[in-house]
């Protein structure tokens, strides 16, 4: 197996994660579960493309990702939406008051979840066809 499958895989699990999460009342978790899996997703997509990047923002995975690989333009906005929940869902100091479990709601973990779908869909696709083409 190839460490870009590894990634893809544990890109899969945070997509169950946030699922589960989402399912539980957990809003906050789940967005960041979802964020998680887009940004893993796109770093398996990058192995797959012999590159290594470091960082946590999908939105600079998928501008590095888009050198090489045609992005759909609703990725973008995906992107921008999934990056704002990596730090504030899990911590307190993020806001004025309260916990992040006040500021998250299930709308905003089902468009989490939403969106980091798209993400992985779009690299599995690209990482198939990837292995065709070296096939």
């Amino acid at each position: 197996m190839s460490r870009a499958e590894d990634w893809l895989r544990e890109a899969k699990e945070d997509l169950e994660s946030a699922e589960i999460l989402l399912k539980s009342g957990q809003y906050h978790h789940a967005c960041f579960h979802a964020q998680q899996a887009a940004e893993k997703a796109l770093k398996a997509l990058l192995r797959s493309l012999h590159k290594v990047r470091i960082g946590h923002s999908v939105l600079d995975l998928l501008r590095e990702v888009s050198k090489d690989v045609e992005v759909p333009e609703e990725l973008w906005d995906m992107a921008r939406t999934l990056d704002q929940y990596y730090i504030p869902p899990r911590y307190p100091n993020a806001f004025s008051s309260g916990a992040p479990s006040d500021y998250y709601t299930k709308r905003q973990a089902e468009e989490a979840i939403k969106y980091a779908q798209a993400v992985v869909s779009f690299v599995e696709g690209k990482i198939r066809a990837g292995s065709k083409e070296s096939a």
